[in-house]
Order: C-alpha cells, then sequence, then structure tokens
C-alpha cells in the first residue's frame, strides 16, 4: 500500500510516499481500506509540531504515527478479534486530532476510536470534509449558548471551520454575518449567510453593526480589535491560542467583564462525529469543498493549506 510518511517534523518536504505493508488488525481492531481524507489545519500543525504544544500529544521529539492525517471515509476490509460492532464492508468515518494516520490507502484502528457508520446516500467526499472542521465549530457553539436574535460574525466564513460554523448557527435561525474574499462572497451566502463582509475591501472590526458574539475561525484578528463591534456583554472566540498565548489568558481575566473570551479547547470528538452523522443523514449539512489531490499529491496539497488560501476542506482522493 501508498501511504505518506515522515520521520521528524518539519515542512511539506519531510513527508515521502512509500510502500508499505496491508496492516493486519488484531484484537479490537479495524482494517479500513480509505477512500477519501483532507488536509487541514490540525494536519499541519501536527506536521510541523508547531505550537510547541503539539508535541505533548504527537510525540516529544518525533512523531509518534510515521503517517500523516486525522479524518477519514472508507470501507471496513476486515475486522479483528472481539469487533462485534463493526463488520466487512460498513461504510465508516472518523476523525481524532491527534491523529490517525489517515494518509494512506490502509490503516489499522482501534474500534475505541471516534468511527461511525456513514449514512445511506452520504459520499465519502462529504463525509471526510464534516470532519475536523466541524468537530471545531461545533466546540465553538458548545461553550455558549446563542440563540435566534443574537447577532454574530464569523470570521474566515470560507475555511473548514467557518463554513461549518456559518451552516450549524443557519440551522438554529441565527442571523450571520460572515468575512470572506472578493471571489467567495457568493458561495458564502449560498451556505446561509445573511450578510458577507469582503475583507479585501472592509476592516470588520469597523464595521456599523455591533454583535453579542464574534467567532474567529481562522485566528486572524485579537479580541482588542474586535472590542468597538461589540455590544455589552459580548464574546470573543478564537480557534487560535492568539498573540503571545493571549486568548487562554484572556479567557481567565475577563470572565466577569461586559467584553469577555471564550477560549474553546476541543473536546468529546465522539459528540462531534454524532451530531454531524445525523445533519448529513438529514440533508441538513453540506461542507464546502475547495481543491483535490491525489495521495502522489499530498506535498502540494499541504502547501496550500499552509498558504492560507484554502477555500474550504482540501481533499486527499486515494483512488
Amino acid at each position: 500500500m501508498k501511504a505518506a510518511i515522515r520521520s521528524k517534523y518539519g515542512g511539506p518536504d519531510v513527508l515521502s510516499i512509500a510502500q508499505l505493508p496491508i496492516p493486519v488488525p488484531g484484537k479490537n481492531e479495524v482494517l479500513i481500506k480509505v477512500k477519501v481524507a483532507t488536509v487541514n489545519r490540525t494536519d499541519c500543525a501536527i506536521l510541523t509540531a508547531k505550537p510547541f504544544i503539539m508535541r505533548l500529544f504527537t510525540g516529544l521529539l518525533k512523531p509518534k504515527l510515521p503517517s500523516t492525517g486525522t479524518d477519514f471515509a472508507g470501507i471496513i476490509e476486515a475486522v479483528g478479534k472481539g469487533v462485534s460492532n463493526f463488520a466487512t464492508g460498513d461504510r465508516v468515518w472518523g476523525f481524532h486530532d491527534n491523529g490517525l494516520g489517515s494518509h494512506s490507502e490502509y490503516m489499522v484502528l482501534n474500534v475505541r476510536k471516534p468511527i461511525v457508520k456513514m449514512p445511506e446516500g452520504v459520499s465519502f467526499i462529504d463525509a471526510a470534509a464534516s470532519a475536523e472542521g466541524s468537530h471545531y465549530a461545533l466546540n465553538f457553539l458548545n461553550k455558549v449558548s446563542i440563540h435566534s436574535d443574537h447577532r454574530v460574525l464569523v470570521n474566515g466564513a470560507t475555511g473548514a471551520i467557518g463554513s461549518a460554523m456559518v451552516q450549524l448557527l443557519k440551522k438554529d435561525g441565527v442571523y450571520v454575518t460572515a468575512t470572506a474574499d472578493t471571489d467567495s462572497i457568493d458561495k458564502i451566502k449560498r451556505i446561509g449567510a445573511d450578510r458577507v463582509i469582503d475583507y479585501l475591501k472592509e476592516d470588520f472590526t469597523r464595521d456599523h453593526q455591533e454583535y453579542d458574539f464574534i467567532l474567529d475561525t481562522v485566528g486572524k484578528s485579537t479580541f482588542e480589535k474586535c472590542r468597538p463591534i461589540m455590544n455589552k456583554k459580548a464574546v470573543y472566540i478564537s480557534s487560535e491560542l492568539g498573540p503571545n498565548m493571549q486568548n487562554p489568558i484572556l479567557a481567565l481575566t475577563t470572565k466577569n467583564k461586559d467584553h469577555r473570551v471564550v477560549f474553546p479547547v476541543p473536546t468529546d470528538i465522539p459528540h462531534s462525529m454524532s451530531t454531524m452523522n445525523t445533519l448529513l443523514e438529514a440533508g441538513k449539512f453540506h461542507p464546502l469543498i475547495d481543491r483535490r489531490y491525489r495521495l502522489d499529491d499530498i506535498k502540494e496539497a499541504f502547501n496550500y493549506v499552509e498558504s492560507g488560501e484554502k477555500k474550504g476542506n482540501v481533499i486527499i482522493v486515494m483512488d
């Protein structure tokens, strides 16, 4: 089988495509033929071990897993002893923010990992693209209480997190203002945004509207910059640590202030998978898809994601 592997942390150039034996599932494990994976911001953090705190989860001196990849959609090819909840031929998808090694044609996973059966009629591409960004978007929303009468701004609506966030908010009837580049405005309106600010032409922090929640899904703004457009008792949430790791600190120091920061430490992947499975089955979520690459071209995929120019999810197709 082919797999994207590396033996050290670094940029996309540390990756190579290797031919490896197809693994054999052990007790409580399943062998999965990967059909689709994505390259996402979490993959980039695992590849580079930046921020440094990533090493606490992925290996202090070198990567624990030789292959990259945090999400997948595929088919179970074989099951190990003791596996009763999956069978050969099941269409499954999954995600783990510490990495699964899914940038490979086959992989073995313990059934305790967040793996779920795909709903009928959902494509492998849509399933894989509904994992990473949606999980982080749900963790934003699970940390606060947003109602239909709130005004919400989503900064970075063209990303995997931001595009998922827009759809999840609109499902609950929330009025959403989003930021996007000129070429993506119509696309973001199609997934539900009520109003889109072109960040290439306008500074959203000088908007005439005030907001109850500012959801910075790309981490490119700051709490201080956003305060002029925050209502009293408004909340700023960012997907990033912020300059000098300020966002986790501000989450503690602003807890009882008029304007406060919430830092969404991501938790409960199984709940996110279950939620997204329900939405996919009901046809109420449609992930934003950007470029598609073959596994052989995975370096190009990582370079594109690291450029910050992606519009939605970047797909790796194995077949």
